[in-house]
């Protein structure tokens, strides 16, 4: 990643000896995908290692049984790995610590600085105060230490009703932070652990167990992201109280915050369960799978996230930085293909019946090594609906009545005749081409400014093209009262588009440009053989669409 202040500070700590080796860590919680925030995180923290000496873990914080599912952690490792990183052998997980942390919760009540709380979650709520009022004192917060051990124990056991009791550190109820008023160090959950089955049935809170699990395994700088800020106390707090062998600095930095969608895993989860969307990896959804599964590259949103950079402040990214990153990538590498979305039929009137020519046409232009493929050319066409006016302005160079436009790889044609349905809809479309226009190449050496793209009708492959548009109307639906709300109802359009014929063979996951709209990917979880759907991906520059945008203001004003 370029530099920035947590690189600076490496720097600074690693020149003054503090460490030899810098050791940093990923500790997400296996309850939903990943999504484009984490990305930001990964690159941040797996790229440290490959600039500076040290390594990076994988570790799950898995302490709520009731959220969490193996699933999420497959696909978690699943997803880190596509983005290009791996952990070795350093993958671990919270619930490797709860024999640990069962023990320095003892350690605590031991030294008076924890107690076991029975009010309900309710009055805590109450006792605890608000932003501007210091809390209360629980009435159970002086209790003998031999009674909370006791009582933490008949917790450990499972003796007590869920809810009934907790187990909270002994701070300061008076506190400006509220994060220091006594938080609460373990719950009553008498659930089965994806991992640990059922030994436990109280687990400690998040709080309580990412400082201790850095220092178990040696981080030496723990980065978080800003609303982790006001726990650093807490955090501290701990280490300091604790005898841990190691004390990790913890460091904060701006989570990426993308315009046009929500980066909440339970508003995700919403979308899920509700059915709004497929699953978690639904192409509209934010998370890694779902923009895989769109044909996102690991690439692009990597070089999306070494320019969003790292920053001390939360900023909303508009998603058209990240659209520009994969546009470069995409454009790069993606074989070029001839698709018609919204088909009009056109006929060569004066070429030869039954004639097909293979056309050369380009897999990459400009790249060589990516060779050439032939399209097949025939006497009848389809062309984008868009692509004809009847009525069209000055500066609309597509076809129109009496225009010469070219055919891409192929010949030189003219509108001649113009045939609507009977509600005036334009139906088919009548040419006439110079057979001596092959290749754009004419005796005359004219030019046209009109390039169009089309496919043979007799030799077109039907296929679904599923258009995506974003998910949410507003710029920032997780500020809306009620974010389902503003989902957009045009967030999926699913067309039958004709297409190359070559294209019957695109593995799923491929990725191509259709000439002149965007660039697709070939469906993972809906493509049969023989049978591609394509997903847009992300869309072209529409050039004219532009000039349109242009002359409507112009025309306003």
């Amino acid at each position: 990643m370029a530099e920035n202040f947590i690189r600076d500070i490496i720097k600074d700590d690693l020149a003054a000896g503090r460490h030899q080796q810098v050791v940093v860590r990923f500790p997400p919680e296996p309850n939903g995908y990943l999504h484009i925030g984490h990305a930001k995180a990964i690159c941040l923290n797996f790229g440290l290692p490959e600039d500076f000496p040290g390594r990076c873990h994988l570790r799950f914080d898995d302490t709520n049984p009731t959220k969490e599912e193996m699933e999420y952690v497959e696909a978690i490792q699943e997803d880190i790995r596509w983005l290009g990183f791996d952990w070795g052998e350093h993958l671990y997980y919270a619930s490797d610590y709860f024999d640990q942390l069962h023990e320095w919760a003892i350690h605590l009540i031991r030294e008076g600085k924890a107690y076991v709380e029975s009010l309900s979650a309710e009055q805590i709520r109450e006792y605890r105060g608000t932003l501007t009022e210091p809390g209360r004192n629980s009435p159970f917060r002086d209790r003998p230490i031999e009674e909370n051990l006791e009582l933490f124990a008949a917790m450990g056991r499972g003796e007590l009703e869920e809810g009934s009791h907790v187990l909270r550190a002994k701070i300061d109820m008076a506190s400006p932070n509220m994060n220091m008023r006594d938080p609460t160090l373990y719950r009553i959950r008498k659930a089965s652990h994806h991992r640990t089955g059922d030994k436990w049935c109280i687990y400690p809170m998040y709080d309580f167990t990412h400082g201790q699990s850095d220092a178990m395994e040696g981080i030496t700088h723990s980065l978080c992201s800003l609303e982790f800020e006001n726990h650093r106390p807490l955090y501290d707090w701990f280490l300091e109280n604790l005898p841990v062998p190691h004390r990790p600095r913890q460091i904060e930095f701006a989570r990426l915050n993308l315009n046009r969608t929500v980066m909440s895993k339970r508003k995700l989860l919403q979308l899920v369960e509700n059915g709004h969307v497929e699953g978690w990896n639904d192409p509209r959804m934010p998370t890694l799978s779902g923009m895989r599964r769109r044909g996102v590259t690991a690439t692009a949103i990597r070089n999306f996230c070494d320019v969003v950079g790292v920053a001390k402040r939360d900023s909303m990214v508009d998603i058209a930085l990240l659209e520009h990153c994969l546009r470069e990538d995409l454009n790069a590498h993606s074989p070029r293909r001839m698709a018609v979305l919204d088909p009009l039929k056109v006929v060569i009137d004066n070429y030869p019946e039954g004639q097909v020519e293979q056309m050369e046409a380009e897999n990459i232009p400009g790249v060589a090594e990516a060779g050439t493929r032939k399209v097949p050319f025939s006497k009848v066409l389809y062309i984008e609906k868009e692509d004809f006016r009847e009525q069209a302005p000055r500066k609309y160079f597509r076809m129109k009545p009496g225009q010469e436009v070219r055919l891409r790889y192929a010949y030189y044609v003219t509108c001649t005749e113009v045939v609507k349905n009977d509600a005036g809809e334009v139906v088919e479309i009548h040419c006439r081409y110079d057979p001596e226009s092959k290749g754009g190449n004419t005796a005359d050496g004219r030019r046209v400014k009109g390039t169009i793209h089309w496919v043979s009708a007799d030799h077109a492959l039907a296929a679904e093209v599923r258009q995506y548009g974003p998910l949410f109307l507003s710029e920032n639906p997780a500020a809306e009262e009620d974010f389902l709300q503003d989902l957009n109802p045009d967030s999926l359009t699913v067309l039958t588009a004709q297409v190359e014929p070559g294209l019957a063979e695109a593995e799923p996951g491929s990725r191509f440009q259709f000439e002149r709209k965007g660039y697709y990917c070939v469906d993972t979880a809906h493509s049969q053989p023989g049978k591609p759907v394509f997903n847009l991906t992300v869309g072209l520059r529409d050039s004219w669409a532009k000039i349109e945008s242009k002359e409507r203001q112009k025309a306003k004003a």
